[in-house]
């Protein structure tokens, strides 16, 4: 077992950097260990093909530091709740022990992106179930169940339920996106141009992000629905936008 404080899934390589990386990176400087488990390859994308998409996650991660990276090969386009692949995810979930869990939008433009949320939510619940059995690597796990778990919003506006003040991460973060050479604005590429690849959805991207650190009094900011009610001990832990 390789202890985490913190599990991204994501549907695709990509959908992390692109909706929580700046989040990502802030947490790992605080000294959390932070991973991600990519459903998909993306191997339905317009452009780029799954290898290449594999060698671009690997690039995205040495930006981001994370300490762990998988990929669970499920079908781009096509997976779903199913047993066998609620075990996949489950099997990580009990691998890495994470305190919190973090995925994708509930709604998107994408929809294996709503899919990724509901599956991983399911898998999420399912995982501390000591009755449901699963095994890594030929060894039997116990359940684990994460504390809390949350979305990052993505394409679709949604109206986040606590925003993350990433501003010191726009630049790496940027950079993370970047890394998917195939996937998005690159002028050098003779691939057929697709809804991401263009330079006006980098600056869409940075308008999202903007937008958000706007509506917390900060330069840059990373949106987040919660699943649960947030216990809080301390009233002074809660900020308001700053004046």
């Amino acid at each position: 077992m390789k202890k985490l404080d913190i599990l991204i899934f994501s549907a695709h390589p990509d959908d992390a950097e692109l909706g929580c990386s700046g989040t990502i990176m802030k947490h790992i400087d605080m000294g959390f260990q932070v991973g991600i488990v990519d459903l998909t390859k993306g191997e339905l994308g317009t452009r780029g093909t799954a290898d290449i998409r594999m060698q671009e996650a690997n690039d995205a991660s040495k930006i981001l530091g994370l300490s762990a990276r998988a990929n669970l090969g499920l079908s781009d386009g096509f997976f779903s709740d199913s047993m066998s692949e609620c075990l996949k995810i489950m099997e990580q979930i009990r691998y890495y022990q994470p305190e919190i869990i973090i995925c994708n939008a509930p709604k998107d433009r994408h929809p294996d992106h709503g899919k990724g949320n509901d599956v991983v939510v399911k898998a999420g619940f399912l995982s501390g179930l000591r009755k449901i059995e699963s095994k890594y690597d030929g060894l039997q796990q116990d359940p684990w169940r994460a504390k809390t778990l949350y979305s990052y919003i993505q394409d679709q506006y949604l109206t986040p339920d606590f925003i993350v003040d990433i501003s010191s991460y726009w630049e790496q973060k940027k950079a993370s996106i970047l890394a998917y050479r195939s996937q998005f604005y690159n002028p050098e590429s003779d691939e057929p141009s697709s809804y991401i690849s263009s330079q006006e959805f980098i600056e869409f991207i940075e308008a999202r992000n903007r937008e958000m650190g706007h509506a917390i009094g900060k330069k840059y900011g990373e949106g987040f629905i919660k699943h649960q009610q947030l216990e809080v001990n301390n009233l002074f832990d809660l900020q308001k936008k700053s004046n």
